[in-house]
């Protein structure tokens, strides 16, 4: 019961702080379904809970999207898989995207989720580089658009898994044309 009120606080503080980064504690509370006492006798403030998400994510997240990387040497089926992880990942890769990209972020080596980032983005960007020299990708798209496609494709189709109209397969297929065909000559 312990852990699972603790996971519970966890999800919904990813789940919140994804969509407002600045929102209150008590939002945290409110969609976990437990009162603000309740959250502080597991996280002492919104600093101890965000380093949780962040570990949270590294040990789901990033694992999965190193995974993708890892899949295959074909470069499509790399991009379809990052694509797919993140999909999985649901709130948690929107999150971690959010979490590099926020004003005031201090990007450091020293720091195990911004390595990990940069070695995410990096492999993205080589699978992009190498799917445009085999002209599968527009050369005119800047890796930077592509990146922001691929995390709003991952954040709609989430949005879209949670309101359940489509079944999962069906959705991730939606994403993963709709992604391919934005960028694709």
């Amino acid at each position: 019961m312990i852990l699972e009120t603790k996971s519970r606080i966890i999800e919904s503080a990813i789940e919140v702080f994804n969509s407002d980064y600045s929102a209150p504690l008590q939002k945290v509370a409110d969609n976990a379904a437990v009162t603000r006492r309740t959250l502080h006798r597991y996280f002492k403030d919104r600093n101890e809970l965000v380093t949780v998400c962040e570990r949270e994510m590294e040990v789901s997240c990033k694992k999965a999207m190193i995974a993708a990387i890892n899949s295959s040497k074909e470069p499509l089926v790399q991009l379809k898989n990052m694509l797919l992880a993140g999909i999985d990942c649901g709130a948690k890769y929107s999150f971690f995207y959010k979490l590099h990209q926020r004003a005031g972020h201090t990007h450091s080596e020293k720091n195990k989720n911004c390595v990990d980032y940069d070695y995410i983005y990096h492999n993205f960007r080589q699978i992009i580089n190498r799917l445009q020299q085999q002209d599968i990708i527009d050369k005119s798209i800047t890796i930077e658009w592509i990146q922001n496609l691929h995390t709003g494709i991952i954040y709609s189709t989430v949005n879209m898994n949670i309101t359940n109209m489509l079944n999962e397969k069906n959705i991730k297929e939606l994403a993963w044309n709709s992604f391919i065909k934005g960028i694709s000559p």
